[in-house]
Formats: structure tokens, C-alpha cells, sequence
């Protein structure tokens, strides 16, 4: 698939302090790649290096083949940006903002057309300062999208938005992505990585802990079992816990879980066990690691930040 956008080894500073440091990815055309991280992460940071709104401390990006910040005049016109947060001008109505905007922007689509993919057409005669904080974030999702991007940028975009304004927002960045366009998102709404997202980077400490497609990601930590014990039987009793893929164990009184990296194999090992014995495990429940807790694995390993504290002292 042709590649779209390109980081290798990315570094960004700020007054010494290393936001970013060393981030290699490729976004293929018409993929949908989120970034994902906790606060201080480096998100925000590596998208504005896509963006192009400032140029790398070392490393390259290339966005439809450019640098984006020395060649700006060849990428900006084909890119969408969707920022944190906007900044209109608040006396100004929904439709004269659009229409503003619309003549800064290279071969954009009919004021009309754009505030219709948003549903914000029944808001087009209001003051943007009488908006609410959602209706401002599609206000600035129907801006990005104004040019027709062929790489669009979403900084958080369904922030401070209800439920069916958030579903809303996902299909119509569904219905983009199926038109060809490539997407590039942050968030902090797992959920939304989880339905959106092709591919997936989770970044800590201003480097890529891990990434992969999310099945990928969520494959790399271990599936749990937990059930309770009858009070006459004992942990020892199970069959042999480590050839089933079980890497770990937890008790407290009766109550056991399990960790495993063969959920199927172990289920039914421990079922026929039961079975075989005549057990009841009451309170019985299987199911396979979520994204949010290879996000939280991550976010709280603290061989990384022991690691990010060795480094530092190395450093001065």
C-alpha cells in the first residue's frame, strides 16, 4: 500500500526538555492511524510535526512525499487540521466563520456542503460564543474539513461531545476513510481507537511503548479467568496450572483469577476439571484483555519509568 506519511526517528525539544524522542511509524493511504498516551505523552507533539507546525529537533517526516514544515506550500493544501481547541472569532456567525475560512482555503467545498457533513446546518445563523463546547468541536471539524483533505489530522475531536454527537462524528470519519482519505488521530477515548483505528501506536514517556493493529496490541497481554472455590477445595487441587498458559495467579480467601496466554485452552482444561470433580466455580468469567488494559500496562510499567530515571541520570 503506498505510504502517506513517514516518521523516522522524530525528536522535538523544548528548552532542553526532549517532548519527543525518537518515534518511527508509516501511515498507509486511506488508513486510520491513532496515537494514544496519557497527558505529557508526546501526542500532541509528534501531530504538530506531521502538521507541520514546527520542524523536528532531528529526525525526517514526510507527508504525501514533503517535508511538511519546509515544504508547507506543497502540503498544506491537501491536509485537513482539526486542533485541540479552535479560537474563533466569537462575534462572528457559524456561516460567516465557515465562509471565512472557506476563502483561505484552496478548492473548498460550498459552505453549505461542509456544515451539512458536521450537522451543523440548523446552527449556521449562531454567534459562535453562544455555541456550546461541542457544537464548537464540529465547528471545527466542519473547518478541517472545508479542502477536501486527502490526510486529515484529529486532535481529540470528539472532546466535550454527548454520546450521539460523538457516534455521529465516527461514521462520518467512517465515511471519509471509505472515500480514500487517510486519518490521523489522538484521543483519549479508547473506545474510539478501538472502533475507528487500523493500526494503533500507544505512546509513554515521548516514545512509542508499543503499536499494531489494536487485536495486536490487546494480544500482547494475558487473558484472565477468576472463579470462586467451594470451601473443600484448594488452589493445589487444579490440574497443572503452567502447560495450559497459565503466567500468573492471585487469591484472596476463596476467590482466584487466573492469567493466561491460551484463554481457550485453559478455559477448557479448567471446565472439564470441574466437571470431572463435581464442582461448582461459582461467579466463573473468561474474557481476553481489553485495550485499556494494555493502555494502563503501559502507562503504569514501572520498569519504563525506572528506565526514563536512569536516563536522566545519565544525562546530566
Amino acid at each position: 500500500m503506498e505510504t502517506v506519511i513517514e516518521a523516522a526517528e522524530l525528536k522535538r525539544r523544548y528548552r532542553g526538555f526532549e517532548a519527543v524522542r525518537g518515534v518511527d511509524f508509516t501511515v498507509a493511504r486511506g488508513e486510520l492511524f491513532a496515537l494514544l498516551g496519557t497527558n505529557g505523552a508526546g501526542k500532541t507533539s509528534t501531530l504538530e510535526l506531521l502538521e507541520g507546525q514546527a520542524a523536528p529537533a532531528s529526525g525526517t517526516v514526510r507527508v504525501l512525499g514533503h517535508d511538511p514544515y519546509r515544504e508547507r506550500a506543497a502540503v498544506r493544501p491537501r491536509t485537513g487540521v482539526m486542533l485541540q481547541e479552535g479560537g474563533f472569532p466569537t462575534e462572528l456567525t457559524v456561516m460567516e466563520t465557515v465562509r471565512m475560512w472557506a476563502g483561505c482555503t484552496s478548492g473548498a467545498r460550498p459552505a453549505a456542503e461542509a456544515l451539512e457533513l458536521t450537522r451543523m446546518s440548523e446552527r449556521q445563523g449562531v454567534r459562535v460564543k453562544q455555541l456550546s463546547g461541542g457544537e464548537r468541536r464540529r465547528l471545527d471539524l466542519t473547518l478541517a474539513l472545508l479542502g477536501r483533505p486527502e490526510v486529515l489530522f484529529l486532535d481529540e475531536p470528539t472532546t466535550g461531545l454527548d454520546a450521539q454527537s460523538r457516534r455521529d462524528t465516527w461514521e462520518l470519519v467512517r465515511e471519509l476513510k471509505e472515500q480514500g482519505t487517510t486519518v490521523v488521530l489522538t484521543t483519549h477515548y479508547l473506545e474510539e481507537a478501538e472502533k475507528l483505528a487500523d493500526r494503533l501506536a500507544i505512546m509513554h514517556e515521548g516514545l512509542i511503548a508499543t503499536s499494531g493493529r489494536v487485536s495486536d496490541v490487546v494480544a500482547e497481554r494475558p487473558s484472565r479467568i477468576t472463579f470462586e472455590l467451594p470451601v473443600d477445595r484448594f488452589l493445589g487441587e487444579l490440574p497443572p496450572l503452567a502447560p495450559l498458559g497459565v503466567t500468573g495467579q492471585e487469591t484472596a480467601g476463596r476467590r482466584v483469577r487466573l492469567e493466561t496466554v491460551d484463554l481457550q485452552r485453559t478455559a477448557t482444561a479448567l471446565l472439564l476439571w470441574a466437571r470431572d470433580e463435581g464442582v461448582e466455580l461459582r461467579g466463573l468469567d473468561a474474557r481476553s484483555a481489553t485495550l485499556e488494559e494494555a493502555f494502563m500496562a503501559i502507562a503504569k510499567d514501572p520498569e519504563r519509568d525506572l528506565e526514563r530515571d536512569l536516563e536522566r541520570e545519565g544525562a546530566r
